[in-house]
């Protein structure tokens, strides 16, 4: 039942709301003030440990591939923070919502009305974002391999499969809101965890085709080197594959995919390109690390933790009216009189996502430090398995090739960084045999 200090409870709400993401603003300006000028400031000279192996040119341009990046990401977070203000606060969720309960009334209809709107009036809010940073910021350094058509080919085609796999999912979620009483987000959890795990299954034989070309591995010398390799770690894959990364950008990665049976290994093209044949061994080396150690396997269980927690809490603030005056949404007749949800349940999972982001913001530096700690697990791992120069090696050049910046600011860095920044990172493994780049 809504407490009877409704007013005192919104009011709190907003302020801490406001404060949070007023907060988060100040830190995010802050950590990109630091990365910008430690970067600017070390893009005259290639790190000592790099001299011999990266070029003074290559070092350049990943400093300002970084700074271009930070500062759309300025242009990113000014948007990002306005829209989220009009969303809550500034009544744009709610103006929406009752624009759809006058045109379409109550029922399921105008629930899936208020999700599909809110995604399309956001996606296109964003969509000026997504064209430059494709097409100019990308452009510009020579990654984008990408038309405006095929840019649109995507889009639409993102569109259509969000839709096709988002709208029964959400009403699933809306219907057991609805049907399955106060539990209903035990229930929502069971839906969306099934979901996930289904997702990884057909992902890659049915969704990723959508947008790539799967090729099977053709280099015969390559594929009994890796298949010698995940004997020995005692990984089973449905097969190896080739996608075509370059027809949309000249950045490469390799990664694993799918579930159970269907588990794949997929290298972009690109990889393969700029790598040997004991580069991407122990490039793959390190993936299978991730396997040995479980971390998959760990971060799905933690997710799914977090998730479960996640709904139990949206299953209580649903029922607050507060909690939707609070972030400027006016609750409905039933739910501000105490009685079971009336039309607001589209608009309690609305606010949630967009709110909680806000608050779990702060603790993403832990989510950060566990993931580097994976990472230098999965190195440790390679290096039993495949050759650890090699591995360095393979690091450099993916280092230079994708332009990442050899001298991010340490506080950003374990702020954001997934991965150990490369010092750290090289520091571990043996000297490459062969020189990355050729130096200045």
């Amino acid at each position: 039942m809504p407490s009877t200090d409704s007013f005192p409870s919104s009011l709190l709400l907003t302020l801490a709301f406001a404060a949070a993401l007023a907060l988060q603003l100040l830190l995010k300006l802050w950590l990109s003030t630091r990365q910008v000028r430690h970067v600017a400031m070390h893009r005259g000279a290639v790190p000592a440990p790099f001299a011999q192996r990266i070029s003074l040119a290559a070092h350049q341009k990943a400093a300002d591939y970084t700074l271009a990046k930070a500062r759309l990401g300025l242009l990113h977070l000014a948007l990002s923070t306005v829209m989220l203000l009009g969303w809550t606060l500034l009544g744009g969720l709610d103006a929406l919502h009752q624009l759809l309960l006058t045109q379409l009334g109550t029922g399921l209809a105008q629930q899936l009305a208020v999700l599909a709107g809110f995604a399309l009036i956001s996606g296109l809010l964003e969509l000026p974002l997504s064209y430059y940073q494709t097409f100019v910021l990308e452009q510009r350094f020579g990654f984008n391999q990408m038309t405006p058509r095929l840019w649109l080919a995507d889009l639409l085609k993102s569109t259509l499969v969000g839709a096709l796999i988002g709208l029964p999912l959400a009403a699933a979620v809306l219907w057991l809101m609805l049907a399955t009483g106060s539990l209903w987000w035990l229930w929502a959890w069971c839906l969306w965890t099934g979901f996930n795990v289904l997702l990884m299954w057909i992902f890659p034989s049915f969704i990723a085709p959508l947008f790539n070309k799967f090729e099977p591995l053709a280099d015969e010398s390559l594929k009994a080197r890796v298949t010698a390799l995940m004997q020995r770690c005692g990984f089973a894959a449905k097969g190896l594959f080739v996608m075509d990364g370059s027809r949309r950008s000249a950045h490469a990665n390799a990664y694993f995919t799918g579930f159970g049976s269907s588990k794949r290994v997929v290298f972009y093209d690109t990889l393969l390109k700029q790598l040997d044949g004991d580069e991407v061994e122990a490039v793959l080396a390190h993936e299978l690390g991730h396997f040995k150690h479980k971390h998959i396997a760990k971060r799905m269980v933690l997710m799914f933790a977090l998730s479960l927690a996640g709904f139990a809490l949206l299953g209580w603030l649903s029922q607050q009216a507060w909690f939707y005056s609070g972030l400027g949404v006016l609750p409905s007749v039933q739910l501000a009189m105490g009685m079971p949800q009336g039309n607001d349940n589209a608009v309690a999972l609305l606010l949630f996502l967009l709110a909680l982001p806000v608050f779990t913001f702060f603790v993403s530096p832990l989510v950060a430090m566990g993931s580097r700690r994976d990472e230098f697990q999965a190195d440790a791992y390679a290096m039993t398995q495949a050759d650890g120069s090699a591995l360095a090696s393979a690091l450099l050049k993916l280092y230079e090739d994708n332009a990442s910046t050899l001298t991010p600011d340490p506080v950003y860095a374990k702020f954001y960084y997934s991965h150990p920044p490369a010092l750290e990172r090289l520091a571990r493994m043996p000297a490459p045999a062969h020189s990355a780049g050729a130096a200045a």
